[in-house]
């Protein structure tokens, strides 16, 4: 198992469009990953924390793949341009990106 977690850095004036990322987004990385090994998808949205700070995230994604080869076969295949391409329509927020297999 491969993890592709993208993480959207909170900021004062940034957008992002939860609606249009869970209905729009999401679905789009889902059906051009799926026939190369992606296998589940968890979506986050941050909150405040118990002391009513801000969320440090103002969301998060969590693409699971079959293994770090299926991954690697999703993000260099033909379809990730696209899905790379549809970021702006929902965040101006450049997000951070990390990549963790199990132990």
């Amino acid at each position: 198992m491969a993890v592709f977690s993208v993480f959207y850095p909170a900021h004062e004036g940034a957008k992002f469009d939860h609606d249009y990322y869970k209905a729009v987004h999401i679905p789009l990385a889902q059906k051009a990953f799926g026939p190369t090994g992606l296998v589940d998808t968890r979506i986050l949205r941050g909150v405040p924390g118990p002391d009513g700070s801000p969320p440090p995230f103002v969301a998060m994604v969590h693409l699971t793949f079959r293994d770090a080869a299926a991954l690697q076969a999703s993000l260099g295949g033909p379809h990730a341009p696209a899905v790379q391409a549809d970021v702006a329509n929902f965040t101006d927020i450049t997000p951070v990106i990390q990549i963790s297999v199990e132990p």
